[in-house]
């Protein structure tokens, strides 16, 4: 599996902003702009509250099982990689979604002062900080689940004389 790369989610991030952003422009001078959802800030940061909790979870646990502490419960490999999974398609969904509320915000900047667009301008706003919350908390659900290298065994993947640690 691929590792996400922030690059690539700052790229998604921007590219919908920049979407947004002239959809919202396009779209107010049609008709009335839809409002901004205010459970959008919620839900995000509930879903990086479940993330981080999950990549907390897992740390303990790994660390426990690394010192070989007695009582500790081992790591599902299977549970760990549906954690990392969740977690990228987590925060892949978290891009796309901050950067439709940046383009919104951005456009309700220009007017603020409407008060109902003044209170849309900040429920985006709290929406763009908890999409990039998710974002934060699935990159560290992913490095915490990242295997090490093991340089040590020879036949072991990415060690000398075994398949690279990479996959397609």
């Amino acid at each position: 599996m691929k590792l996400l790369r922030l690059r690539l989610l700052v790229g998604i991030t921007a590219a919908t902003t920049a979407l947004s952003w002239a959809g919202a422009k396009l779209w107010a001078s049609l008709d009335t702009l839809p409002a901004v959802p205010g459970a959008a800030p919620v839900v995000l940061a509930a879903v990086a509250v479940i993330l981080l909790a999950t990549a907390i979870s897992l740390r303990s646990r790994l660390k426990a099982a690394r010192e070989r502490q007695p009582g500790a419960k081992a790591v599902d490999p299977l549970g760990a990689a549906r954690a990392v999974v969740l977690g990228q398609a987590s925060a892949l969904v978290a891009a796309v979604v901050t950067g439709i509320y940046a383009g919104a915000g951005i456009y309700l900047l220009g007017e603020l002062d409407v008060s109902a667009r003044k209170d849309q301008a900040v429920t985006a706003g709290l929406s763009v900080l908890a999409g990039a919350a998710v974002i934060a908390a699935a990159l560290w659900l992913q490095h915490v689940c990242k295997l090490p290298e093991n340089h040590d065994d020879p036949g072991a993947p990415g060690g000398p004389g075994g398949r690279a640690a990479t996959h397609r």
